[in-house]
């Protein structure tokens, strides 16, 4: 039998001066292994994909004060709603970046797999 390699690939990826929603589409891709020859749909890629300077990453005013984040705490009263600036005072600009990231994966199975494939540094 041959020996298979199981060293992970790293893609790196400078999140300065881009925004949320392109940094997030080419992690996206990286992290499903779309970008790679070998891309099958109901495997995980052996890559692990890191974001460098997020704390670098522009946004708008605009954006910080008018986009919000919904969650649903599952008790009867307990729909909860924070902007982008309270959600990056309160866990980081990690936590918006990561979210984009998982809105852009498929819905499925190997979504938290392939989120375990992300490391954020900032």
């Amino acid at each position: 039998m041959e020996k298979v390699n199981k060293v992970a690939l790293e893609t790196v990826i400078d999140a300065s001066d881009k925004t949320i929603g392109r940094v997030a589409t080419v992690v996206a891709v990286a992290l499903r292994g779309k970008d790679k020859a070998s891309f099958t749909r109901h495997l995980v890629p052996n890559v692990k994909v890191k974001i460098i300077n997020a704390s670098k990453l522009f946004i708008r005013e605009t954006k910080k004060k008018g986009k919000s984040y919904v969650r649903y705490t599952g008790y009867p009263g307990g729909l909860r709603s924070a902007t982008l600036m309270e959600v990056i005072t309160k866990k980081g600009i990690a936590e918006p970046l990561r979210l984009a990231v998982y809105g852009m994966l498929p819905p499925n199975k190997l979504r938290p797999i392939l989120m375990k494939n992300l490391i954020i540094t900032e």
